[in-house]
């Protein structure tokens, strides 16, 4: 399965069970597990193409109001006993729905066929998923002259959505007849030939017809905002966040919510509420989905093989987005999309800020986009690598990534250099301090009695947890032999005001180091790895730990606009460990957390999945960042060596 076709919508936008939330608010469709997908596409399947003026009709979505509406007046899906009766009465309806409508859908297509104007849904569903660069601008110039509906897109993108599903377990809530009522209500047709469609409204709207998912962390109107935790369930919120009204003032539709780990920090999407979520190259593999505290807008890209940018504070908007650590202004929540390409990543983020997000949120600066051609410039460029975090140096798949994009920019002509920083594990640990500055109490308070966290976040809030006095001793005991562990172990505890005070003025200092030590090697960008491992398998990320967010971790700190962008895949021969590497001095040296952190990697098991880098650029040069990646996609271009995806 290619997630840039299949996974949910073009545009995933991150603050990041058998469960299948249909659009009712007030209750979740849960059949015989494993069933509610399978039903639900069962249903789709009987969909004869949709047209634009029978959506609002269709008999699927009629079907599901009534099953909800029963479900609401005699609570017989609330029961487990009756889940086997609410099946088959699915099944029964199902095929009196195909009995009944299919000799009207093929009269309305014999009838429709000669009509100059009539698309085939399946002619649009290639149309819409196969573009292969700049989607987004395809897309938003056939809905703007008419030649697709936004009730097309859809349609097909909700076959995408269940297809999706079915594969790696990726949805949190379907809104399909959410995005129906809101097309509708815009005034965007029923008829796409309209005059509507050549207004000046419509020709204004720069992410016109672009299907959209968001994360369960970012509110929708009427609908629940759960961050993976049960005690949210059955609560929708009143209103939209920022960045979803401004999107669909944009014009873009959003069609589904996306499932999170419980609580957001995970290496894993993994929750009571939605189940697990796997890797669209591998079921094996994970992907990690959380609010970009520490960089799961670029986890999951490197982890998936698709294209991703993370702004600096301001930039995009992030009023009502939710967390489970609200409040942490130190560690501020941040906002980003995903795309299947760099054309679209581009579009997107130009298509935000053309949107004066400032007057959405009050958290925005009122920077319009500024337009950079690093290109056309032709000048000479100078890249510093950072080939290691001095925690977990990245693993052969990893670095041969990070090689592969240092040697072909060199070969182009830019100047690559080694990137020595300052002390990166000391600002990590100040970094830490401050996400964690309460010993984790704000997220155990979310949880309800019987629910639990992921194994790698309950590991971490155990140690810090800890009595300080053990913590103490168990720091001196590992003081010489693991230095960066006995540090942890030793500052690792709920921190008063005065104590957070003095971290934040530590934070600051290393920024200013940061920018001193940039300027004075004249650097364009900073280039490294995502992460140090590709997706990691289920279950194994309390060995994995969350210390391998390190990389994108640090970025966030420093408020540093950073990208990532697929380079590679793993390959079993070329990205193997040594046979004898748990036992050379290489590995001996490794401090604990390395150590337990290698014993993930396997090449082997981990052969095709995704290998990315990350781009940085300074404080709010998001559109130089984004042309930063051009020269890095182009020069791998010339290489021969440029991604591609399944």
């Amino acid at each position: 399965m290619n997630i840039t076709h299949n996974i949910l919508a073009i545009v995933m936008i991150y603050s990041n069970s058998s469960i299948l939330r249909f659009p009712s608010h007030t209750m979740s469709l849960q059949l015989v597990p494993g069933c509610d997908v399978w039903v639900a596409a069962f249903l789709l399947s009987f969909n004869y193409p949709p047209r634009r003026s029978s959506y609002h009709c269709h008999p699927c979505l009629q079907y599901w109001s009534i099953l909800q509406s029963l479900s609401i007046e005699f609570g017989f899906f609330w029961s487990f006993d009756n889940v086997f009766f609410a099946y088959w009465l699915v099944l029964l309806l199902c095929l009196y729905t195909a009995i009944t409508y299919r000799a009207q859908f093929e009269s309305r297509e014999t009838h429709q066929s000669s009509s100059s104007n009539s698309t085939c849904i399946f002619e649009a569903d290639n149309r819409l998923v196969w573009v292969p660069y700049g989607y987004i601008s395809t897309s938003t110039a056939c809905c703007k002259s008419g030649d697709i509906s936004p009730f097309e897109i859809i349609s097909t993108y909700g076959k995408k959505a269940l297809e999706a599903q079915r594969l790696t377990n990726c949805v949190a809530e379907l809104m399909l007849d959410d995005a129906t009522r809101y097309v509708s209500a815009a005034s965007w047709g029923p008829a796409v030939d309209s005059d509507s469609y050549s207004s000046d409204l419509v020709r204004s709207k720069p992410l016109f017809g672009v299907p959209v998912s968001v994360k369960d962390c970012i509110d929708i109107a009427g609908h629940d905002t759960t961050v993976g935790l049960a005690r949210r369930v059955g609560k929708p919120v009143e209103r939209s966040s920022a960045i979803v009204r401004l999107l669909e003032d944009a014009g873009a539709i959003v069609i589904a919510k996306t499932t999170v780990p419980t609580a957001l920090f995970s290496v894993d999407t993994d929750s009571k509420l939605f189940g697990t979520t796997s890797n669209p190259y591998s079921p094996d593999h994970g992907v990690e989905i959380g609010s970009d505290v520490a960089g799961s807008v670029r986890f999951p890209a490197h982890f998936c093989g698709v294209w991703s940018l993370k702004g600096s504070v301001g930039r995009w908007p992030v009023t009502g987005n939710q967390s489970s650590m609200m409040g942490v202004e130190a560690v501020p929540t941040l906002t980003g999309p995903l795309t299947r390409s760099l054309e679209d990543l581009e579009q997107i983020y130009k298509g935000v800020i053309d949107m004066r997000p400032w007057e959405y949120d009050y958290t925005c600066v009122p920077i319009p986009w500024r337009p950079i051609n690093l290109q056309e410039e032709g000048r000479r460029l100078k890249w510093g690598v950072v080939w290691t975090d001095g925690v977990i140096p990245p693993s052969p798949a990893c670095k041969r990534a990070l090689i592969s994009v240092a040697d072909s920019l060199r070969e182009q002509g830019h100047e690559v250099v080694d990137f020595v920083p300052p002390n990166i594990p000391e600002f990590l640990e100040v970094g830490y301090q401050l996400a964690f500055g309460d010993s984790g109490q704000q997220i155990r308070s979310n949880l309800v009695p019987t629910e639990t966290v992921n194994p790698a976040l309950a590991s971490f809030l155990n140690l810090i947890n800890l009595p300080r006095i053990f913590k103490k001793l168990l720091s001196k005991f590992y003081s010489y032999k693991d230095p960066i562990y006995a540090n942890l172990l030793n500052v690792m505890h709920a921190k008063t005001i005065p104590e957070e005070r003095d971290l934040i003025v530590k934070r600051d200092q290393f920024r200013e180091a940061w920018h001193e030590q940039w300027a004075k090697e004249g650097l364009d960008f900073v280039i490294t790895v995502p992460a140090p491992f590709p997706a990691v398998k289920h279950g194994e990320g309390l060995k994995a730990s969350l210390m391998t967010a390190s990389y994108s971790f640090l970025f966030n700190l420093l408020d540093y606009a950073a990208g990532s962008l697929p380079v590679t895949k793993v390959d079993k021969n070329l990205d193997a460990l040594p046979a004898n590497f748990m036992s050379s001095p290489e590995y001996n040296a490794m401090n604990m957390i390395c150590k337990t952190s290698y014993t993930v990697y396997d090449a082997e098991s981990m052969h095709g999945l995704p290998v990315g880098v990350q781009i940085i650029g300074q404080r709010l040069e998001e559109e130089k960042v984004l042309e930063g990646m051009k020269v890095i996609q182009s020069v791998l271009i010339q290489k021969g060596i440029a991604f591609e995806g399944k």
